[in-house]
């Protein structure tokens, strides 16, 4: 528990600045962010059995942020720069004499460059987020992109936090219990419910409609522990309890960021798709 509290005082204050930033550094700290993250995939998928090569794995989620993140990108950037890393993956896989490894070598690459770069929608959702009206409530605070930003981050730690809390005190009925032993529908619940009011009570201080709000709180819960559930899964099969030891007391970067490779795209195709239809109003 001192371990967690010191890494907590250490690491807060760097989150937090780099948000206050603002771009271009937001997206240098999800840039290097993505890059530890990458990392550790890697390790995780080399201890599961796949013949990992290293630099394409590492390589590519940097690159998804830099095309998420240049404003001048023409559309598909982003996704186009991790296909050619892919690429570069399958050319480097026919090296391996043996056939099956070699396969073996780009199926896990292409995973790995996918799975990290995840991360590149946290600054995908600051491109597209739309412009807040003047009479919403955190009109002025942030900018648009940051400002929804938030909207992401703290219904990610509401679920978190109220599906820990409600998983303990009431322990009821075992979720996914194959993969993750611990988790329990009554913390699936009640993370679920405080998303959706945090959403709901933000979205509307955007200046949107608290029903959006509400579905996206939803959709944010869901995604999140799919998200948690699913780096569980990879490090179940690599035989890890942690991503790494980057954070102590913590595990790794993975560990801390492994809701938003999920949520972050689910909230990035939410403002895509529902804002231009006008129906987030």
């Amino acid at each position: 528990m001192q371990q967690r509290l010191v890494s907590s005082i250490l690491l807060v204050p760097i989150v937090v600045g780099v948000f206050l930033l603002g771009m271009p550094w937001l997206a240098v700290g999800v840039g290097l962010l993505a890059v530890i993250a990458a990392t550790e995939v890697v390790r995780l998928l080399a201890a599961a059995g796949f013949p990992v090569s290293t630099l394409p794995g590492v390589l590519a989620p940097p690159l998804a942020v830099a095309g998420m993140a240049w404003a001048e990108a023409p559309v598909g950037a982003a996704a186009a720069l991790v296909a050619g890393v892919r690429v570069v993956a399958a050319i480097d896989a026919f090296r391996r004499p043996d056939v099956r490894d070699g396969f073996m070598a780009w199926v896990g690459t292409s995973f790995a460059t996918i799975y990290a770069s995840l991360l590149a929608f946290v600054i995908g959702v600051v491109t597209v987020a739309p412009t807040l009206p003047p009479d919403a409530p955190l009109y002025g605070l942030f900018d648009s992109g940051r400002t929804w930003l938030l909207v992401l981050v703290l219904t990610v730690w509401s679920f978190d936090t109220f599906a820990y809390v409600s998983g303990r005190t009431f322990k009821r009925g075992r979720f996914l219990a194959h993969i993750s032993p611990t988790k329990t529908w009554s913390g699936v619940i009640g993370g679920t419910i405080a998303a959706m009011i945090v959403a709901t009570v933000l979205t509307w201080a955007t200046g949107q409609s608290p029903i959006g709000g509400a579905l996206l709180g939803l959709l944010i819960a869901v995604t999140a522990q799919a998200g948690d559930v699913a780096e569980s899964m990879l490090k179940r099969a690599a035989g890890e309890k942690d991503s790494g030891t980057l954070i102590p007391g913590h595990g790794g970067i993975l560990d801390r960021t492994d809701s938003f490779l999920f949520a972050a795209p689910a909230l990035f195709a939410f403002l895509l798709v529902l804002e231009p239809l006008g129906l987030l109003r």
